[in-house]
């Protein structure tokens, strides 16, 4: 495949996934402004925030930062400017992409585009949310599980563990001393914007523990939300792309990536919060950049030579 191709692929789907993550945090942050007792939001916005790699200042008007987040279009991050990313490198590989993944695309950018200012942010959301992940599913579905494919599970699968790793890190730093129903309510808060809370109670029971919840979001195989769940996918795609051959490309991406995944597949919550959670997953994402380091020098920007080296 192109490296140019290539790399339009694995952006579509980081912006993609970037965008529907910041829609379900800023959801739920103003789920919990209705929920919290009295007195000023601003510290836990400057956490949300810092989760999502944003400094804006919140200026003390939650519904103007919320719109400000979803409609700046000069700020890269904001979700109408990464759904226009993601189109724009959509657009650039047309032919790679089937016909219903590029019209659910089209269809997501438009509404996005459209919406009015002054209009309800949570609906805003909500149709973000329901896009993204509607196009997701017409990707598994549509589109040949080849070289292609695997660099769209790249980007997704990075883009959501330096998501998620970030989102913990943030609140395990920054979360105050509360009293117990405020504790829990932030805790909640957590795992919603994780899409986890659901999964949580079923797999331990409702009750809230930080340990738990650690455990959870950061350790669990099988949720697909959990960091150590997008380290096995992305160590996934990583084979799939270097395929069948040997060459010194495929081989350090498939080396970065499955140090990643050990990493959090023979990790313990006892020894991480012995450590603390936020040098543990500083380490993690130190990983998740080298293992985007070495993608795009292998695959991307690299030279002829190694090309011919294979």
């Amino acid at each position: 495949m192109l490296s140019r191709a290539a790399d339009s692929l694995y952006w579509m789907s980081r912006y993609l996934e970037r965008a529907e993550h910041t829609a379900r945090v800023l959801d739920v942050q103003l789920s919990l402004m209705l929920e919290r007792s009295t007195g000023s939001d601003d510290a836990y916005w400057v956490t949300t925030l810092r989760s999502l790699g944003m400094e804006t200042d919140t200026g003390g008007d939650a519904y103007a930062l919320v719109r400000s987040l979803i409609h700046e279009g000069t700020d890269p991050s904001s979700i109408t400017a990464c759904i226009t990313s993601a189109r724009e490198n959509a657009r650039q590989v047309r032919e790679l992409i089937s016909t219903e993944m590029w019209e659910q695309l089209n269809r997501l950018f438009h509404s996005v585009r459209t919406h009015s200012k002054g209009g309800d942010p949570r609906e805003f959301l909500a149709s973000v949310k329901a896009g993204s992940h509607l196009f997701e599913g017409i990707t598994v579905s549509t589109m040949t599980h080849g070289e292609g494919w695997h660099f769209i599970q790249a980007g997704r699968y990075l883009e959501r563990l330096v998501a998620v790793a970030t989102l913990v890190s943030e609140h395990y730093a920054t979360h105050p001393t509360l009293d117990q129903e405020l504790e829990n309510l932030e805790w909640n808060g957590l795992l919603r914007s994780c899409t986890a809370f659901e999964a949580y109670c079923k797999a331990y029971s409702a009750e809230l523990q930080s340990a738990r919840i650690a455990e959870f979001l950061v350790l669990h195989p099988s949720f697909p939300h959990s960091v150590r769940f997008a380290a096995g996918e992305l160590e996934a795609a990583a084979k799939g792309i270097g395929g069948e051959g040997t060459g010194r490309r495929a081989n350090r991406v498939e080396r970065v990536a499955g140090r990643l995944h050990a990493t959090l597949s023979f990790g313990q919550i006892e020894e991480i919060v012995s450590t603390g959670m936020g040098t543990y997953l500083a380490g993690v994402l130190k990983m998740a950049g080298q293992f985007q380091s070495a993608l795009t020098q292998s695959y991307i920007y690299y030279p002829i030579e190694a090309a011919l080296e294979g």
